[in-house]
């Protein structure tokens, strides 16, 4: 039904600090499946630099990374900031177009920063809070 209508419904998630669970969500309507990694990525940076609901930190950011979160209907991790499991294949892969990296209607996306989610990833508070 999505298709019909020119695209899908993605939601992406703007992870701006990982230790401090700095989260928004954006919705990017009308998405084609088509599109590669990087048109995806440049997409959702125009949409996040443009976006007035974001504070201003979070348009400023260096994002340079997307990673599946979880589809419709599906299970969801125990991480509060992002699923931290099976890197190889939920990292959205250069060159690749949505469709076949699994990208369907209503998935959820996190766009980070990579080297800070390797950080977040091996630090001993991994899933807590840093106050």
């Amino acid at each position: 039904m999505a298709q019909e209508d020119g695209g899908v419904t993605l939601v992406i998630r703007v992870i701006r600090s990982f230790p401090h669970r700095n989260i928004r969500n954006i919705v990017l309507k009308n998405v084609s499946l088509t599109l590669t990694t990087e048109e995806l990525l440049e997409k959702t940076l125009a949409e996040v630099t443009s976006n007035t609901s974001l504070p201003p930190p979070f348009r400023k950011f260096g994002y340079d990374s997307m990673k599946i979160e979880h589809q419709a209907h599906g299970s969801k991790t125990s991480d509060p900031v992002i699923n931290t499991e099976a890197d190889e294949k939920l990292f959205l892969v250069p060159g690749a177009r949505l469709e076949m990296q699994g990208v369907k209607n209503e998935t959820e996306i996190s766009l980070f920063k990579k080297t800070d989610y390797y950080d977040y990833k091996q630090g001993p508070e991994h899933g807590q809070t840093q106050w």
